[in-house]
């Protein structure tokens, strides 16, 4: 039993093949974005791992998954709608649609997940990020100690990039000491705690 059966003519089953077309070779270039966003983001995290609590890679590593799956599909199936247009290649392809249309939806689903997870990790990585910072103020005047001799430079170069003083602002820093106990003479009456 058929369910909304649908008879195309040639020239209609080309024009359909012709714009699934198109629409395949754009979901590949936005495959390729997902993919290059998740390097870049893996990137990023990477270079201030000093600076954030948790590593937290499952995003970056979602989207460039996800980047790579779309591109393969979705070059697969353009390759299928370019086939369909010639009647003999798509005599070749016919038993394949009904798993690749399943794969496909499959894969829209993956995709609707993966964006779910990417929204709500976002609370996760900027609490890493908060909270990384505030201990990376916290042990800025560490700079001869083994493990966090490179916060202060790191700490100093996220300010000069996005312009920013702490967390919320300038005053975090009046809350911590991040003046090197080598510099002050703590015996002294005028350095106060």
């Amino acid at each position: 039993m058929a369910v909304l059966k649908v008879t195309f003519t040639k020239t209609s089953r080309d024009k359909l093949a012709q714009a699934l077309w198109v629409l395949n070779w754009v979901s590949v270039i936005t495959g390729l974005i997902l993919f290059s966003l998740g390097l870049f983001l893996k990137v990023e995290i990477q270079k201030r791992r000093e600076l954030m609590t948790d590593e937290i890679h499952s995003v970056p590593n979602m989207l460039i998954t996800v980047g790579l799956a779309a591109c393969g599909i979705n070059f697969l199936g353009g390759k299928i709608c370019y086939d369909c247009v010639d009647a003999d290649k798509f005599l070749h392809w016919k038993l394949l649609m009904l798993p690749y249309i399943i794969c496909t939806f499959f894969f829209t689903f993956c995709i609707l997940v993966g964006a779910l997870m990417c929204y709500t990790m976002r609370r996760d990585l900027e609490e890493a990020l908060f909270l990384g910072l505030q201990d990376a103020m916290r042990y800025y005047k560490d700079t001869d100690k083994p493990g966090r001799c490179y916060i202060k430079q790191s700490v100093d170069l996220l300010q000069i990039q996005f312009q920013c003083c702490g967390n919320d602002g300038f005053r975090d820093w009046f809350h911590i000491q991040w003046v090197s106990n080598r510099y002050l003479d703590m015996t002294s009456s005028e350095v106060m705690e």
